[in-house]
């Protein structure tokens, strides 16, 4: 029962998501107010603000709607636009991938079509 509970635990962490929701930032007031809305929501268990102005809500939790804390914010706050959602887990390096170099050979000889050439031939008119 042990083990299945933190299996369940470590599985859950890999369906955790990271939603990026782009807000209008007319003061701190509506910056909190924002993040409020954000962490009232179920399955939330880290909110912030991003971006080089503060302007963007980082939500990271397990089942959260991106598109009902879109419309939320959008009937709370004002302006508001999902930028992205990502899956937030162990992000596992794919290898690198080298190209195969193949080697550059000098072009060969030259083909060119014999034509025959035929110096006596037969004229097609049998009286002369």
């Amino acid at each position: 029962m042990c083990v299945t509970f933190l299996l369940l635990i470590s599985y859950a962490k890999l369906w955790q998501q990271k939603i990026v929701i782009k807000v209008t930032g007319n003061g701190q007031k509506s910056r909190s107010k924002a993040l409020q809305i954000a962490v009232g929501l179920s399955g939330v268990e880290s909110a912030g603000l991003g971006g080089e102005d503060k302007s963007q809500v980082e939500v990271v939790g397990d089942g959260v709607d991106a598109v009902q804390l879109t419309n939320l914010l959008r009937k709370k706050v004002g302006y508001a636009e999902l930028a992205s959602v990502e899956a937030v887990g162990e992000k596992k390096e794919e290898p690198a991938v080298q190209p195969v170099v193949w080697p550059v050979y000098g072009g060969g000889m030259p083909q060119t079509y014999v034509y025959p050439i035929h110096p006596h031939q037969d004229p097609s008119c049998s009286i002369m």
